[in-house]
Parts: C-alpha cells; sequence; structure tokens
C-alpha cells in the first residue's frame, strides 16, 4: 500500500537554514548512524482527531492527570479481577491438531511474504535485535531482591542487551538499519525519511512454509468451515498464532528459543500480588447476543479469576521478552474486506493499528520510567527511570508518541458518552468512606469535560466516522471486532505474570471503551460490569500517566546531556557533533527564543551584551534554549528565571543585583506566606516583615476549611456558578463580581498549591453554613489554619540559610516610603530588640506586599471599629490582639482608597470558656461543628434558626431575642451579649471528631451521656430539650423544618436516654472585617480614584471588596491563598537566585545517618523539665525538648509549655497531624515509672 511522506516547511527550512550557517558540519540526514534528533514530547496535530498534543497536554495537567492518580488509588479502582492461568491458544491448538491431523488452506505470495517483513519490523518499532531467552527474573543482587526477569545491573547505567521492546516486557539491544518500518498513518515519513513512494501490502500469512496457508490477514468466522480453519476456530482465533503454529508443525521444530520460550511455556513468572478474597459482583461471561456486547470476550477467565490489586503491581521492567508476542498482535491488524491483502489500510484498520501502538507506546514508557529496581548493591531504595532506554526507543519514531496521545482522546471520548451512566453508578466496597470519595472524584473527572482547558479532548475522535462504506459496513465490523479478539487471545500466551496482568487489563479497557463507542446510548446501564469499568478506567489513567512520563523522561536526559549523541556511537571519531535542529518543529521555537529574548530587552529586563549573546545562541540552535524557548518562550518572566541553568555564558550575563530585595511583604499570615513562597519559588528574593514574635497571624486558629470548587465535589452536584453564586448572594449588595470571580476560579488551584507545594492534606470535604454543596477542604488530622500555616511557614523558612528570604519579627511598620512620581519604594518601621530597646529599620523594594489582617480587635477610641460599627465596641472577638488594622493605615498614608469599612463580620459561635466568661478573646467554635449536625438551642431549650443559614443569618436569630434588635435591627452597645448552647450528638461528633477532642481538652465542650443529664447541663427541665430533640429527628426524617434547614446531619438515636452528647456554650463574637484597602482582581492597591498606586499590593483581610456584605466560611483562607499567590506571581523579580531557588525546591534530603538508639526517660526525669525556658513533652512515646519551638509555636507558647514535663500525645492530635513532628529529632524513650 503506498504512504507518502510529509515533512513540514518549518523543519525543511530549519534545515536548509542550519546547513547554510553552518556549511563545516556533518549533517545528520547524511549520517545516521552517527547523529540523530534529540527526542522531545510529539507537538502539532493528532490525525484522526481534532485536537492536538499541546491541547491534550494542556487538559491533562490541568485536571485529568491528578484526578485519574487520586481516584486510582481508591479501593475499588485498584482491585481487578484477572484470570492469569489460561495457557496460549497456540498449544491447545497444536494439540488438537496432533491429534486429527489436517492440511492447509488459503494461499500467500512472494509479495505478501516481503510486506509480512516488514510489519514483523513495525513491530518492533520499539525494539532492536531480538534476544534470545528470559528467565523472567531479575538477578538477586540483593538476598531480599523480589524476582523477576533478569536484567543486569553489574554494568551500572549501562543498557541490558537482552531485554525485549517494552511492550509487554522489557528492553532489547542494537536496532536492525535494514528493513523499513511500517508507518503509523497514511501521510506520515517512515523513519529513513525516504523520498521515493514504498508499497506497502497487508500481508497474508508471513513465513508461511505451505503455499496453501491461510493468510495471516484473513479472519476466522463462525461460517468458516472448511478444513482445518474449523478446527483453528473452534480452538483460538488468532491468524497470527494459528500460522506459528502451522510453521512450526511443518518444521516440526520451533523458528528460535526465543519464540519457543515466548509461546511454549509452562511455568510463569513475575506472580503478581494478590487478594485473597474471591471476587465480587463480577461478570465473566453469557453476555446478551448482541453485536458489540462480546468485544471483551476473548479475554479469558475461568477457575484461575482472582482479584488482584492493581496498587501493589505497577507496570514496570520485569526483563521479559516480549517482541514475539507484540509481532503477532500487529501482525493481527488487517481488516481485508474484499480478501486482498495489499489493499491501502482503511479508516477503521488505522484507527485499530493506532490504539495497539499507543498501548504499545505507554507500556514501553512504563518500562523506561521504571527500569533499575531497588538494589542495596548500587544504593537504589527504589525503582529508577532509564532516560537513554527512552531516548534510544522513540528519538527516531515521534508517531508513536503520537498514536499515545490519539489513544488517550479515544478513551476520552468513551469516557464522555458514558458519562451519564457512569455519574449515577454506585460504587459499592464496603468501605463507606473510601467508595464516596472514589464517587467524588469519578464525578469530578466526567465534570472535567465541562472546563475550557478540557472541552477540545472529550469530543476530538469521531466513532461515527467509522463503519461508514455502505457496501462493507457489515464486514467491516464483524473484522474489526475479530481482530480484537484474536488480539486479546494472543495475551494468554505471555510468560510473565506482571505483563499478561497490564496486557490484559489495559485490553479489556480498550474493549469497554469500543462497547462504549459503538452500542447505543440506551445499552449502556445494564452493558458494562464493573471489572470493565475499573478496567477502563485504569486505561485511561494509563495513558494519562504516560503523556506526563514522556515529559518527565525528556527532561531527565536533558538534565545530563548537553550534546545529544546516541548511546550506541559514543565512541565515534567524529570530532564534531554539533547538534543542527532540536526536533520541536524548527523555525516555529527559533522564533520562540528571538521573540523571547526581543521582549525581554525591550522591557529592560536583559542589557544589551546579553541580548546579543541570547540572539547568537539561538541561531546558533543552541539545544537548551531552543527547550527552554519551546516551553516557556510565552512566559517571560520563567523563562528569565530559567536561563541561567542551561548555560555559563548566558547565566552570568546582564543580571545583576542591587542588594534590594523584590519585595518586602509585610505580615505573616497565610495571604503574606503564600506571596512570599510563589516569590520565593520564583527565584526571588523577600524580606518578611511581622510585628509579633511568632508567625502566622489569625490564619493560625482557622478551624473549619478552606473552599474550593473545581468542580470537585461533584458527589453533590457543585459547579463554579454555584460557589460563585453562593458568594455573591452572602456578599449582598455590596458584592464585587470581579473580586469573586477571581476567589472562585482561582480556588482549586489554591487548594491543590497546598497539597503539592506545601504537602498539607486536605482530603476531608464538608458543607459550611451559606453554602449549597460540600465544597470545604480539611485535615484528616490536626486544625486546618494550624496545619496549613505550619507547613507554609516551614517551606519559606527552607529558603533562609541562601540569603533570599529574611525574616523579620517584633517589628511595626510605620510608615510607606514613597519616591517623587508616587510609587512604594519601601517601608520604615521600629523593632524591638531582644533588650526591650526600639530599633529603627529603613527598608527599600520596588515592591511591598500588605499582608496585615483586619482591626477587629482595636478597641480604642477613634479606632476603626470606632468609626464605622461603634455599636460593636463591647463585643468579644476572635482576632487576635494584634489586629489593629495597621496596614490601612499605612495604606490610606500612600493615598489608597477603602472599601465596605462598615462590614464588621460578627461570627454566631465563639465559645464561651467557663473559666474565664468575660475575657473579651474568644475561641472560634467554627461552621464545622453546626456542619457536621451541632443545632443551637436558646434558654428556654428551643431551636430558632437553619444552624447552616449564613453568618450573618444565625447572628440575626440570634440577636433577634432581645425586643430592642427584633424592632430596630439595631444592636446596642450596651445590651448584654447573649449566650447558646451548641448541643452535637455522637454521630455529629464523629465527623469532627479532632475538633471535638481539641474543644474537650480546652474545656470548652462537655461530654454528657443521656438527656437527662444534658437538660441538667442546661439548667432546664428535661421534657423543655426533650421536645426539641424529638421534633428535630421529625423534621429531619421530613427533609425539612419550619426554618428551611434540609440537610440533616448527625440527628441524634431515637433512644434520646441513651445518646451521648457534646455540649458547650457559645456567643456571637466580632471575627473578620470584610472591609479594608481597595484592590483590583491583580491584588493591585488602587487609590480614591481607582488608579492603580505602584509598586503597593494587598491580600488577605486588609483588603476589602471580596467578600461584600458577608463572608462565607471557608473563605478566608481561600481569599488569603488565591491573592496571596496572584501577588506572588506577578510581582517582577530579579533571576540572579534562580538556580538556587530550584535547588531548594527539589531538595530531598541526603543520605541519612544511621538511627541513634534513644535513651530511656522516666517519669521523674520528665517532670523536671517542666518550665518555659526548659520544656520536654512525651509525644506518641518518644520525648521532645520542645524549648526552642515555644516562642515559634504559630498557636502561642502557652498551648506547649502547658504540657512541659507531660505527655501531650492526646493534646497533639488533637491539632496537629505526625508529619509536623518530621522537623524534630526526639531526645528520648518515655518509660514511665
Amino acid at each position: 500500500m503506498k504512504r507518502q511522506h510529509s515533512i513540514s516547511a518549518s523543519f525543511l527550512l530549519l534545515l536548509l537554514l542550519a546547513a547554510a550557517n553552518q556549511p563545516q558540519q556533518v549533517r545528520a540526514a547524511d549520517n545516521k548512524n552517527n547523529f540523530f534528533l534529540p527526542p522531545t514530547a510529539a507537538s502539532g496535530p493528532i490525525e484522526d482527531a481534532t485536537c492536538d498534543v499541546e491541547q491534550i497536554e494542556q487538559a491533562n495537567d490541568s485536571q485529568l492527570h491528578v484526578i485519574l492518580r487520586e481516584l486510582m488509588t481508591t479501593s475499588f479502582f485498584r482491585s481487578f479481577a484477572v484470570d492469569l492461568d489460561q495457557t496460549c491458544p497456540l498449544t491447545q491448538w497444536n494439540k488438537q491438531k496432533k491429534g486429527k491431523g489436517g492440511g492447509g488452506g488459503g494461499g500467500t505470495t512472494s509479495s505478501n511474504n516481503a510486506a509480512a517483513a516488514e510489519k514483523k519490523q513495525e513491530a518492533s518499532f520499539l525494539s532492536n535485535t531480538e534476544s534470545e531467552g528470559c528467565a523472567g527474573d531479575l538477578p538477586d543482587l540483593d538476598p531480599d531482591a523480589e524476582p523477576a526477569c533478569h536484567v543486569d545491573l553489574n554494568g551500572g547505567n549501562d543498557q541490558p542487551n537482552f531485554l525485549s521492546d517494552g511492550g509487554f516486557g522489557g528492553s532489547s539491544a542494537s536496532k536492525s538499519s535494514t528493513a523499513t518500518a511500517k508507518l503509523s498513518t497514511a501521510d506520515a515519513a517512515n523513519e529513513h525519511q525516504q523520498e521515493e513512494e514504498k508499497e506497502f501490502e497487508c500481508d497474508g500469512g508471513k513465513d508461511e512454509l505451505d503455499d496453501d496457508a491461510e493468510p495471516l490477514c484473513s479472519l476466522a468466522t463462525d461460517d468458516d468451515t472448511s478444513n482445518n480453519s474449523n478446527l483453528f476456530t473452534s480452538s483460538f482465533e488468532s491468524a497470527a498464532l494459528h500460522s506459528i503454529s502451522e510453521r512450526v508443525s511443518q518444521q516440526q521444530n520451533w523458528e528460535s528459543e526465543s519464540q519457543q520460550q515466548t509461546f511454549d511455556w509452562n511455568k510463569v513468572s513475575d506472580p503478581v500480588v494478590e487478594i485473597p478474597d474471591e471476587p465480587c459482583n463480577d461478570e465473566t461471561g453469557n453476555l446478551p447476543e448482541t453485536f458489540w456486547l462480546d468485544t471483551c470476550s476473548k479475554i479469558r477467565a475461568g477457575e484461575g479469576l482472582r482479584v488482584v490489586n492493581l496498587q501493589l503491581n505497577p507496570e514496570r521492567n520485569t526483563g521479559y521478552n516480549g517482541t514475539h508476542i507484540w509481532t503477532a498482535i500487529y501482525e493481527e491488524n488487517c481488516l481485508a474486506v474484499d480478501g486482498s491483502t495489499s489493499t491501502p489500510m482503511c479508516y477503521e484498520e488505522r484507527v485499530l493499528y493506532r490504539l495497539l501502538s499507543g498501548l504499545h507506546t505507554s507500556t514501553t514508557l512504563s518500562i523506561a520510567k521504571n527500569f533499575y529496581p531497588p538494589s542495596k548493591k548500587k544504593g537504589r531504595a527504589n525503582w529508577e527511570p532509564n532516560p537513554q532506554y527512552f531516548i534510544d526507543k522513540f528519538s527516531d519514531s515521534p508517531d508513536h508518541l503520537r498514536n499515545l496521545h490519539f489513544s488517550y482522546v479515544v478513551l476520552l471520548r468513551a469516557l464522555k458518552k458514558a458519562s451519564p451512566v457512569l455519574y449515577n453508578y454506585e460504587i459499592k466496597t464496603g468501605d463507606i468512606l473510601d467508595d464516596e470519595m472514589a464517587t467524588i472524584l469519578m464525578r469530578r473527572l466526567l465534570d472535567s469535560m465541562i472546563l475550557k482547558s478540557c472541552q477540545n479532548v472529550f469530543t476530538a475522535f469521531d466513532e461515527n466516522l467509522m463503519f461508514k462504506e455502505q457496501v462493507n459496513a457489515v464486514t467491516l465490523q464483524e473484522n474489526f471486532k475479530g481482530v480484537f479478539h484474536n488480539v486479546s487471545s494472543i495475551l494468554d500466551c505471555v510468560q510473565c505474570q506482571q505483563c499478561k496482568l497490564h496486557g490484559k487489563m489495559a485490553m479489556l479497557g480498550y474493549g469497554t471503551a469500543l462497547k462504549i463507542l459503538f452500542l447505543p446510548e440506551d445499552m449502556l446501564a445494564t452493558s458494562l460490569s464493573r471489572n470493565e469499568i475499573v478496567a477502563f478506567f485504569n486505561t485511561i489513567a494509563k495513558m494519562s500517566e504516560s503523556v506526563r512520563e514522556v515529559r518527565e523522561l525528556t527532561n531527565l536526559y536533558w538534565s545530563t546531556h548537553t550534546r545529544l549523541e546516541k548511546s550506541d556511537v559514543a565512541g565515534s571519531s567524529d570530532s564534531d557533533t554539533r547538534i543542527l535542529s532540536t526536533g520541536i518543529d524548527g523555525i516555529d521555537v527559533l522564533d520562540a527564543a528571538v521573540g523571547a529574548v526581543s521582549s525581554l530587552a525591550n522591557q529592560g529586563l536583559i542589557d544589551e551584551s546579553t541580548e546579543t549573546n541570547l540572539i547568537q545562541q539561538a541561531f546558533q540552535r543552541n539545544p537548551e534554549l531552543m527547550v527552554l524557548s519551546k516551553h516557556y518562550g510565552s512566559n517571560l518572566s520563567k523563562f528569565l528565571n530559567f536561563l541561567p541553568n542551561i548555560d555559563s555564558q548566558i547565566s552570568t550575563m546582564g543580571i545583576t543585583d542591587n542588594g534590594e530585595p523584590d519585595a518586602i511583604v509585610v505580615g505573616t499570615g497565610l495571604a503574606g506566606l503564600a506571596a512570599t513562597l510563589n516569590i520565593l519559588d520564583r527565584g526571588g528574593s523577600v524580606v518578611l516583615v511581622e510585628k509579633e514574635h511568632r508567625l502566622g497571624g489569625n490564619s493560625n486558629k482557622a478551624s473549619s476549611g478552606i473552599n474550593a470548587c473545581c468542580p470537585q465535589n461533584s458527589t453533590y452536584g457543585d459547579y463554579l456558578e454555584s460557589f460563585k453564586e453562593d458568594t455573591i448572594r452572602s456578599a449582598g449588595k455590596s458584592s464585587k463580581t470581579h473580586l469573586i470571580e477571581a476567589l472562585v476560579e482561582n480556588s482549586e488551584a489554591a487548594v491543590q498549591w497546598l497539597k503539592d507545594r506545601v504537602g498539607v492534606d486536605l482530603s476531608v470535604l464538608a458543607q459550611l453554613g451559606g453554602h449549597s454543596h460540600k465544597r470545604t477542604h480539611r485535615p484528616k488530622q490536626g486544625m486546618v489554619g494550624a496545619e496549613i500555616i505550619y507547613n507554609v511557614q516551614r517551606a519559606v523558612k527552607a529558603y533562609e540559610k541562601s540569603g533570599m528570604v529574611k525574616i523579620i519579627v517584633d517589628t511595626r511598620v510605620t510608615q510607606l516610603k514613597r519616591n517623587d512620581s508616587g510609587a512604594v519604594v519601601g517601608v520604615e518601621g521600629v523593632k524591638i530588640t531582644k533588650d526591650g530597646k526600639n530599633e529603627t529599620i529603613s527598608l527599600t523594594s520596588p515592591n511591598v506586599v500588605l499582608a496585615t489582617g483586619g482591626f477587629a480587635s482595636d478597641r480604642s477610641t477613634g479606632s476603626y471599629l470606632d468609626q464605622y460599627r461603634p455599636e460593636l465596641m463591647r463585643m468579644p472577638a476572635t482576632a487576635g490582639e494584634f489586629s489593629t488594622g495597621d496596614g490601612v493605615t499605612l495604606g490610606l498614608s500612600a493615598g489608597a482608597g477603602t472599601v465596605d469599612m462598615d462590614k464588621v463580620q460578627v461570627h454566631p459561635t465563639g465559645w464561651v470558656d467557663p473559666k474565664d466568661p468575660s475575657n473579651p478573646g474568644k475561641i472560634l467554635a467554627g461552621e464545622l461543628m453546626r456542619g457536621v449536625g451541632g443545632i443551637l438551642l436558646n434558654h428556654d431549650g428551643k431551636r430558632f434558626c437553619n444552624e447552616l443559614g449564613t453568618r450573618a443569618y444565625v447572628v440575626d436569630k440570634m440577636f433577634g431575642h432581645d425586643p430592642q434588635y427584633a424592632e430596630t435591627k439595631t444592636w446596642n452597645v450596651d445590651t448584654e451579649i447573649p449566650t447558646f448552647s451548641l448541643v452535637l450528638s455522637a454521630s455529629a461528633a464523629e465527623g469532627a471528631q479532632k475538633h471535638v477532642d481539641h474543644y474537650l481538652n480546652k474545656g470548652l465542650l462537655t461530654r454528657i451521656e443521656g438527656l437527662e443529664a444534658l437538660a441538667e447541663w442546661m439548667k432546664l427541665p428535661a421534657h423543655a430539650v426533650k421536645a426539641s430533640l424529638q421534633e428535630y429527628q421529625r423534621d429531619a426524617k421530613k427533609g425539612k423544618d419550619v426554618w428551611g434547614k434540609e440537610t440533616f446531619n448527625g440527628v441524634p438515636q431515637e433512644d434520646l436516654s441513651s445518646e451521648v452528647f457534646y455540649a458547650g456554650t457559645v456567643t456571637p463574637v466580632l471575627h473578620y472585617c470584610m472591609g479594608g484597602l481597595t484592590i483590583d482582581k491583580d491584588g493591585s492597591v488602587l487609590d480614591e480614584n481607582k488608579e492603580i498606586i505602584p509598586g503597593l499590593h494587598a491580600a488577605g483581610e486588609v483588603s476589602g471588596g471580596v467578600h461584600g456584605d458577608n463572608r462565607l466560611g471557608g473563605n478566608s483562607l481561600l481569599e488569603c491563598t488565591v491573592f496571596g499567590t496572584i501577588v506572588g506571581k506577578k510581582i517582577p523579580i530579579k533571576p540572579q537566585h534562580a538556580i538556587q531557588s530550584n535547588s531548594l525546591r527539589q531538595q530531598g534530603g541526603g543520605a541519612t545517618d544511621k538511627p541513634v538508639e534513644l535513651r530511656s526517660i522516666s517519669s521523674d526525669e520528665l517532670k523536671q523539665h517542666n518550665a518555659e525556658d526548659d520544656c520536654w513533652v512525651v509525644i506518641h512515646g518518644l520525648v521532645y525538648d520542645l524549648t526552642d519551638f515555644v516562642d515559634e509555636h504559630p498557636a502561642g507558647p502557652e498551648s506547649i509549655t502547658e504540657l512541659a514535663g507531660q505527655d501531650g500525645t492526646e493534646e497533639f492530635q488533637a491539632v496537629h497531624g505526625e508529619n509536623i513532628l518530621e522537623d524534630f529529632d526526639p531526645i528520648g524513650k518515655f518509660v514511665p515509672v
């Protein structure tokens, strides 16, 4: 069949330019054996699809990969039922043939045999010459090393030369340079870039010994009853296996030892890790007689069916030789509609071929990524990649990478078609929480297709274009399914169990996708088994991971190679090995490089000499500069930051440091820390100023969580517009849509950053008051504010030793410095020294970030609270004493405008400490306590509101108990602040166990057994409390109460006398200032005329307008993260620290010392260290000296010093996750005496 060779015009032009500019250099095209084009991820359009590689990678990076990765760890999706005991059909067929005899059938020609040879070469596109044999075991270099197919590791990083081509196995040796591979698409150029057209045929029986042997591309059907074809069909349907059996039978011998070891085996290798339990609810046969329903039927299962944990059996290099398996698979891919084997490849055949090629590519990538096994001898603790193996496989084969992307797109199209069914699919394993998480993640994945970044990839493939040929449509479908069946049957010939597992899983995933695409939509709900769904999603995840692996392996290779000579010519005598092209769309990348340099020069970010040098490097095709331009040419900030990493000549030119930090950040709550860390991660420098002795501010106290909608919470129907509507509704008439949109649309990225960059666990989901759906994230362990602040400040402090960040505490900024044009250029302030003296400081920087918080704790005469809300002056507050509006004052001095200054939020529930009820500082009882099922009762024991309403609503209902307020809606400053009871049932308390334990330890909650005891605690008659609780139970059964509450969590059990309650006293408290400095959506401070004040930025509570009249619970931490990040990413930085920044981010710790034997510490010794300046605490049986940490503890020293000399495990668990202990070394083991 004819193939046309297409080379892009830009690539040809690049070669011409390279030849013209550098005539003395050897041309890569003229010396293929010595040079090659450096590998990169494929780029550009995907044939047979309506999207390009870049769109796929964007969707994968922005949404799909992270969801799929988490989804595959859930119990439902990691449990796959498979029969690995099925033997090779070839052995069965040979036995029947020997018993019954038989002749040949069909015919073949010499031309078909030649085409078959080329098809075999195509099957080996990732392989080199065959290696003979493979025992299936890696050598046991260590006594405890797990067995696998052997790989010689004694050669260090040398590539083993006895492995197969990747597929269902490992790798191989040197590459054949004789035969030309069949191409993946009709118009792709072959690997030798030949200019003449070549005739390709769909071969018949390759290497048949009999002239009448059945052609390999013919299909055995149920109607075929002639001679041996009937025998063949009754035993197995693979034409490739049939041909092999014919040849072996004729020769009475196998063609090679490796072929025999592939197909004639008795003992399996690389056993998988099994789950002992039997599979449940798994359909394995007897499907309805509808054509496409039996697509997966040849992935056989019998008595050997068992459940395998896919997470325990990752795909990696086993050393298995899969060359013959892949040869047989590729030889199947011929639909032969008209009986001819020489017609051009039809569309349907091309689709199936590209799917098989995509699977082959994905498997090879997994092997390259997990190539070298753990070895104590080699100092490898984990499986490690082999980027050179990746390069050798794909440097000349970009089409195979495009086939990977094509396969991903086909699977995503099937996912979209099945989404109505899958959205309501019941995931049920018995683990309720895990099943709920799996459902949430699956629906989040399905919702991704509506996002702009993902829409194209879900519709890029159109299955309706298949089987359109009217004359042969029926035959095409029959043969298409027949080929798929044949390929499926070949998998049972794989000896390596690990390889067979992943092969069967992927083919079942493919088969499920094909069923979905070709079955009518109304049949899907009853046509998909649990195991098919598991395989389908795992195959999508496999492709998603592979797309990432292409880039990761490419980057790994580039990180260790400045010149890209191929490994097998390392000893070449040619002295000039200059790379002529980067292989990344030539002129386009050159244009990106020159454009980026021009923009940097025009903006004054590089000097003239650096501009000249970079342009020279670009026209000389500096390969590192080309790669940088391809991926970062459109992001000048990152492009400039990464320049020092690529060439010593470039890194020292035009990049100077005048000693100023890139930014001064005032305030160390979450907003200030987020801005700081983003600047540091970009290679910038920061001076961080804090007026308190400890970092963290009020963010450290946050308890309810942080909101995010991606839309992640699809179980509850959440979506971005709903989040936006809830926020606007809460903001009321003062809502600022542009700020709310920035908050909501960046919410997912904010939470993901906290997870990925900082390492905070935010896996628990809750619904807070005022929200229509569950969207508030918090840790499984610890309080959300403390966990976030601890981890973010730790990441920031990692930069201290490098000098990139300087943290100044005990320093109050008193003035902003401005230049003649009005731009803010620094700060002045006063630092309290250790001896108590005041020291004046003066700092300069082109950027100042105000992140100083609100003003709710300043009750002095003339304060902002006094000016705008005098009636609240006697109200207790949850904010720290440091919340005095300093940032607003600083901004005003620079001409800033303010907005919503009268909007001060009163939170309905601050705990009243029974030991100190009149203290004006309260600990917040966050929305979470009501979200899990806590109810509010007044002094009559009655409910009075929907506890899940907005903060403003609940406070209004509380204040409404005062007659004057009920009439005027204005609070009288002289009126006593009311108190109420917050009551949780045992089931409600389980939903916030960490918080409940924390509040119990602090004496703010009381555990009460039974209704009578609860009434006694409330000082009310039992019948009054009972009536309220029983009415609540009835409302819960109806699904709605008189106040409109429709969500009823943690309802008390029917028998109230045996219920365990948790109760505490709460009161309205000042909690948050919605008003502050006027900002735009980028965090720039605006003056009274809404003009930007140069050099001045703000984030967090110091800014106003984001929340309008009322802030929703969970939006405070979100605001700090979102706008702190926005500011941190936009501030221009000098790149002198880029290299150091990157190295700091990538630090994984060096070699660890041998563990020190801990001494025993008795109770008596522990008690001696019970002071602030000598503070030992026991946590989880280990003793820690926390003396130096007392003053740094974000929650204050009291939380630690009150535990000095004691066991603080219970208190620690209530507030923190165990990861916090990673920064502390225990000094001994606690041995109570």
